[in-house]
């Protein structure tokens, strides 16, 4: 075992020792919040010192409807204009919680992007972040301009060569160190990920990937769909992408595909947290 990854192991010890003994002292009690939001108007999932964030949306409405400081731990982070269709963050509050009434409540008070259609307890050692076993992106691609979804869809009306889309896909599935797909200057020390299913699929002018994975790096989702589609372009061969995966770095790949079209879809945990 790496001395980084006993370091790791013994301060996320020590972050649980410090849950148990918080709540078996204050009697706090844990919860999950499941959203969904629209990314367009938001710089992220996580706080930001100078700008709008989603976390930091739903804390101020929380501080303002529940008469206290309320601070949430998301299972993940989106980048700037990113959306998802589910998100799962968990906070603490030291009693019960009249479910229905606050979720109505968050629902009439939060920005219009932003919709809650969840809370529940858990055990009170339940990580958002840490007890998920697997996360799945969608990737939303119109090659007929959509003046309606132009937010939500990236337009991309080049003829794309779906044969070898197939076989790099099939090579990506197997793939478990994805450094070359990560932003660079980020604080990640592994670089391995377990892809479970990657697909798309057409409908009538749309393409939609799909990917899901138990862990996904800074980037690496719109770095993988930018080189996918130079390899559908002949920009990039099959052979290209073998060596890009083994140089293990970002600026080998193709470019990051826009935002805009990315949405978190799907979170899945273990029955145990409940």
């Amino acid at each position: 075992m790496s001395d980084i990854r006993r370091i790791f192991l013994k301060l996320f010890s020590i972050e649980l020792l410090s849950i148990y003994l918080f709540n078996k002292f204050t009697n706090t009690l844990r919860y999950f919040i499941e959203v969904s939001y629209n990314g367009s108007n938001f710089h992220g999932w996580q706080f930001q010192p100078n700008a709008i964030s989603v976390q930091e949306t739903i804390e101020n409405s929380l501080k303002i409807l529940m008469n206290c400081e309320i601070k949430i731990s998301g299972a993940g982070r989106t980048d700037t204009g990113v959306h998802a269709k589910q998100m799962f963050a968990h906070f603490d509050f030291d009693d019960e919680i009249d479910i229905k009434n606050l979720i109505f409540k968050l629902n009439s008070f939060l920005d219009k992007n932003i919709s809650v259609s969840n809370i529940f307890r858990v055990k009170d050692d339940s990580h958002a972040r840490f007890d998920a076993i697997s996360r799945e992106y969608q990737y939303f691609i119109t090659q007929k301009k959509d003046v309606y979804n132009s937010d939500t869809k990236y337009f991309f009306p080049k003829n794309l060569n779906f044969d070898k889309i197939d076989k790099a896909i099939h090579i990506l599935r197997t793939t478990k160190n994805f450094q070359s797909f990560c932003r660079t200057k980020t604080d990640v020390n592994n670089y391995d990920c377990k892809i479970f299913n990657f697909d798309y699929a057409i409908k009538n002018s749309d393409i939609i990937f799909t990917i899901k994975a138990n862990r996904f790096l800074r980037n690496m989702v719109r770095s993988i769909i930018g080189t996918i589609l130079e390899i559908g372009l002949n920009k990039i061969s099959i052979t290209d992408l073998s060596s890009i995966i083994a140089k293990s770095n970002r600026i080998y790949a193709g470019p990051s595909a826009p935002a805009h079209a990315l949405f978190l879809t799907k979170i899945e945990y273990p029955e145990n947290i409940f």
